[in-house]
């Protein structure tokens, strides 16, 4: 009996980390892409300072910011005075770039 109570156990985390990301790259699909201008590449924290404009999915105005990055490697992507499209969340309550794209 201990057994199978172990076992769903088991099932139900596995479950549950699988639907939570699931759930976040579901999000990052779907959220809009936002234009803007590096102006900060601090490799040391893994953020960037990003002047953007408006971020519809968070509600928030233009304006210039430093966003963590899920990826330490979109800092090597970017330099500072490059145009990109990102898309920025905030798991954990941190705003975070989830999507980037240097643009042409």
């Amino acid at each position: 009996m201990k057994a199978l109570v172990k076992a769903a156990f088991v099932t139900a985390i596995a479950l549950t980390s699988v639907s939570g990301a699931f759930a976040q790259s579901a999000a990052t699909a779907s959220s809009p892409m936002s234009s803007g201008e590096v102006k900060k590449v601090d490799k040391g924290t893994n953020k960037m300072t990003i002047k953007h404009g408006p971020l519809e999915n968070l509600g928030m105005g233009a304006m210039t910011m430093a966003f963590r990055v899920t990826d330490p490697a979109m800092l090597d992507q970017v330099n500072v005075g490059d145009k990109i499209s990102f898309v920025a969340e905030q798991p954990n309550g941190q705003l975070t770039v989830t999507k980037l794209e240097k643009q042409q």
